[in-house]
C-alpha cells in the first residue's frame, strides 16, 4: 500500500517518459535514497545513523510512488 495512493486513469507514454527520470539519473529519487542509506554507515552517532535511515527509507517511498505512475501511465500501451 502506497503512503500517497496513485490512480491514473488514462494512460500517456509522454508524461511517463517525463516522469521516469524522475527515478534514475544522478538526482533522481533511488540515488538519493542510496546516498543517504550509505552515509548512515560512516555517522558516529545513532542519532545519525537513525535519522539518515529515515531519510533513505522515505526517498524509497517516493521511488515506489514514481515507478506505481509510471506503470499506470504504461499500462494497455503498444511497444510502438
Amino acid at each position: 500500500r502506497l503512503q500517497y495512493p496513485v490512480n491514473i486513469k488514462r494512460k500517456d507514454v509522454r508524461m511517463a517518459k517525463y516522469i521516469i527520470t524522475q527515478l534514475g539519473g544522478p538526482n533522481g529519487e533511488l540515488a538519493a535514497a542510496l546516498r543517504y542509506l550509505n552515509q548512515r554507515f560512516s555517522m558516529p552517532d545513532d542519532k545519525g545513523k537513525a535519522l539518515l535511515t529515515d531519510i533513505g527509507t522515505e526517498e524509497m517511498a517516493h521511488a515506489e510512488i514514481i515507478s506505481s505512475m509510471v506503470t499506470q501511465l504504461v499500462k494497455g500501451a503498444s511497444v510502438q
